[in-house]
């Protein structure tokens, strides 16, 4: 097929980002290059019918690859908040990883200013779009537009999506070398196939973690309501931030609630803070979804629930490894076995956010920054991320 990289001689204001494109993409073995044609015709020129999610990245359509292949083509927008670093990073990472529960990239185009992904097409829309049914357009990355109510979400289904998700994210943080921070754990990044497999989505963010390394320092970017304390504060990132993420999606799933709804009364605005205010109480089945009607294991649901409570602990290295997690949500470990401590709350964040971090705050985020040795990771040219840093 017809490579997408060629350019014209002559300079245009997109040239350094297309050779910086071209020679980081050119050494990548495991991408396959689409022309932009070619993708014109497989989305029948990007009409509006077949546009299947819009964001601040860009839109993304459902379209047929010759052999009648379906995709979903992300067109990243030119004032997209995702760089070249991030679409790079993304390409990177998503093309040497191979699991069940992760998205599959089938490759890209990067001609003149044009920068697209090409990802397998999941029918059946993201879980923020399905069970929780609140995503606005800023949430709607790589998600397919369907009617909420369509699926079903038994006990069952349940179970399956949030072991699956774990599973995905121990393939990234134990498996995979370097291992893998994806950073923007959400619920509109969990895609979700014909059979509602769960698929880990939009690595753009993701951070690859050398083993002899602890941790990394950087700038803050993901979703306020699923950011761990530590990496909010300080910019210190290590897996445990994505544990404690993972923590707070296993609430929203049990209980088909959005972690924070500020139209709620006060005291049930956070659902983090209301599931550790009825654990206390010994009342956590109280939270499970009452669209399940009853029709659910209550003791599996709790135990899910006291899941999340020990993810989402305050002091992080209280939070178990993923394929911790996947044992305790398969019964293979006892959760009684562990002792659950306050967790880190949203409303303790949003306070942070109004007055500021705290001097002891602030010197904690320069002992990272300078144990880092001021390498990497400090995002200074993508600093547009973090505006990604609000309440939902």
């Amino acid at each position: 097929m017809t490579g997408c990289f060629s350019f014209l001689s002559r300079r245009s204001p997109h040239s350094d980002h297309s050779r910086e494109l071209d020679e980081e993409i050119s050494g990548m073995h495991n991408v396959k290059l689409f022309s932009y044609k070619e993708l014109r015709l497989a989305t029948d020129d990007f009409c509006d019918a077949n546009k299947i999610g819009e964001g601040g990245f860009g839109d993304v359509f459902k379209g047929q690859l010759k052999g009648g292949q379906g995709a979903a083509i992300k067109v990243l927008s030119a004032q997209s908040r995702q760089g070249v670093k991030e679409f790079l990073t993304e390409i990177k990472v998503i093309s040497e990883i191979k699991h069940v529960n992760l998205v599959k990239l089938y490759g890209c185009c990067v001609e003149g200013n044009h920068r697209i992904l090409v990802y397998n097409y999941l029918p059946n829309n993201s879980l923020s779009q399905t069970l929780l049914c609140n995503a606005s357009p800023m949430h709607l990355d790589l998600t397919i537009s369907l009617l909420c109510g369509n699926i079903q979400f038994s006990w069952k289904t349940r179970f399956r999506i949030c072991i699956g998700i774990a599973r995905g994210l121990a393939y990234l943080h134990e498996e995979v070398k370097p291992y893998i921070v994806h950073r923007d754990i959400k619920a509109s990044n969990i895609l979700l196939d014909g059979d509602l497999t769960p698929k880990i989505s939009d690595f753009g963010l993701a951070k690859l973690i050398p083993d002899n390394e602890t941790h990394v320092s950087t700038r803050v970017a993901g979703t306020l309501g699923y950011l761990a304390p530590e990496y909010a504060v300080g910019g210190h990132l290590t897996r445990k931030a994505d544990i404690y993420s993972f923590g707070v999606l296993i609430l929203e799933i049990v209980c088909g609630s959005c972690n924070t709804n500020l139209r709620l009364p006060a005291q049930e605005q956070f659902l983090l803070e209301r599931t550790w205010d009825l654990y206390e109480r010994n009342e956590l089945v109280g939270l499970v979804d009452i669209s399940l009607d009853g029709d659910f294991d209550a003791e599996e649901a709790c135990r899910f629930l006291k899941v999340g409570l020990v993810c989402t602990q305050e002091n992080p290295k209280r939070r178990p490894s993923m394929s911790t997690v996947v044992k305790l949500l398969t019964g293979e470990q006892n959760v009684h076995n562990h002792n659950i401590t306050r967790p880190g709350l949203i409303s303790d964040l949003m306070d942070l956010k109004v007055r500021g971090p705290s001097k002891s705050s602030e010197t904690k985020s320069s002992s990272y920054n300078a144990s880092s040795g001021g390498s990497e990771h400090q995002e200074e040219s993508n600093g547009q991320y973090k505006s990604r840093v609000t309440a939902r």
